[in-house]
């Protein structure tokens, strides 16, 4: 292991630490006990992963950052990278990934652990916004940093979902903190990152009517957006080009109805159906999802809270990739996390961020040991009822700012 690459894990978890300091959560005795003993441990996990190698590094991000060497970090960044469907934010860290002579995949995966902690920030700091009670916000830092999908994705995958989905929870604590712009600047840099943060969007429509957000909010977004695919145009790239990459890259999801994802393509057999009319009845079933949840929280509008509107998120984040076609095994991690928060505001709904991350966890399984624990369909029952408790959850906090654990 190269000495650098664990200076900079080590660094890593001091960010860590100096983040709970700063928020109040290093005083007691208990917090100082829960925190040295589980937060070291769980960056020591992250290292025993870092040197290994999965086919996605060796046959897309390597040969990516290996482009971008050849053609050096500023031209590299201005040319289309062969097989590269990623947006061009997350190009900009592999390109300055290509001149270092760190092992590539260290740095990679370093990234990816830096995001974690912010993820878990972002997690705590939306536990606060929901209950402010310090045992909770501690507890909801170190439950997702703990959490197996997210210790799987980023320090053995080397994936990157942890960067969409820590701007995509910072993005609801802002606007439940009363930070409109920063809000949605947040929901525009997750979906710069990785099309998946467009699991949130459909909640701004119930920030708007709830009077969280302002219509001049929403300009905020694609100025953001445009501003993230900015350096690459002035490296070389096409502005429309860039622009439209998710649309172009549509196709490049693949055409199965399932990629090892715990969907209702894995409850119900769709053998009968082509693929494409099975995936136009999934698009349509989350459209009506989607217009069911309007119609039932705009009814109820003025008991949106704060609770109510988290509820939605869930429900977003949950039923959108849990409906519709093409989903794949990575696809649910917002909701990962997300449902872990619930529980700990809501000790009940540990119940559904066990089935949203059992559900996960099959697909991960699937990918890593390329062989099935269980079938597919028991991880989309289990999502399944994930989501009906996420739909008590926001039944129960239409019109209550805070439910209590029990013994509080």
């Amino acid at each position: 292991m190269d000495y650098r690459a664990t200076i900079l894990l080590y660094a890593e978890l001091l960010l860590a630490l100096y983040l709970l300091w700063r928020e109040g959560l290093l005083r007691t005795r208990s917090q100082q006990a829960a925190v040295f003993a589980l937060v070291p441990l769980a960056f020591a996990l992250r290292y025993c992963f870092l040197t290994y190698e999965t086919l996605d590094y060796q046959d897309w991000l390597k040969v990516w950052i290996q482009s971008l060497r050849d053609n050096g970090p500023w031209k590299g960044l201005g040319q289309e990278i062969w097989s590269c469907n990623y947006n061009v934010p997350y190009l900009y860290f592999l390109s300055l990934f290509s001149v270092s002579d760190i092992y590539d995949l260290l740095l990679v995966k370093l990234l990816s652990i830096f995001f974690d902690v912010v993820l878990a920030w972002g997690a705590m700091r939306l536990t606060g916004v929901l209950s402010p009670s310090p045992a909770r916000k501690l507890t909801a830092f170190i439950a997702v940093l703990w959490l197996p999908s997210v210790i799987l994705n980023g320090s053995l995958w080397g994936q990157c979902d942890c960067i969409y989905a820590a701007f995509a929870v910072l993005a609801v604590y802002l606007v439940l903190d009363g930070k409109p712009a920063l809000s949605v600047a947040a929901a525009a840099l997750s979906v710069s990152f990785k099309l998946q943060g467009v699991f949130l969007l459909p909640a701004y429509f119930l920030f708007l009517i709830a009077g969280k957000i302002k219509i001049r909010h929403i300009f905020v977004f694609p100025a953001v957006y445009i501003l993230s695919i900015l350096p690459a145009v002035l490296a070389g790239r096409g502005f429309w080009e860039l622009l439209t990459l998710y649309v172009r890259n549509t196709g490049s999801i693949g055409s199965g109805l399932n990629y090892n994802a715990s969907s209702l393509y894995a409850l119900l057999n769709f053998d009968s159906l082509e693929n494409t009319t099975a995936a136009r009845v999934g698009i349509v079933l989350t459209f009506f999802f989607c217009c069911g949840l309007y119609v039932w929280l705009t009814i109820r509008v003025k008991g949106l809270t704060d609770r109510a509107l988290f509820g939605a998120v869930l429900l977003f984040c949950i039923g959108v990739p849990f409906l519709l076609p093409h989903m794949h095994d990575r696809y649910f991690f917002m909701a990962d996390v997300l449902t872990v928060v619930a529980a700990v505001v809501c000790l009940p709904m540990a119940l559904g961020a066990l089935a949203v991350n059992f559900g996960s966890l099959l697909g991960y399984h699937a990918y890593l040991k390329m062989r099935y624990l269980l079938p597919m369909r028991y991880g989309a029952a289990a999502m399944l009822f994930a989501l009906a408790a996420a739909g008590v959850f926001t039944a129960l906090s239409l019109g209550k700012e805070d439910l209590p654990a029990p013994g509080e």
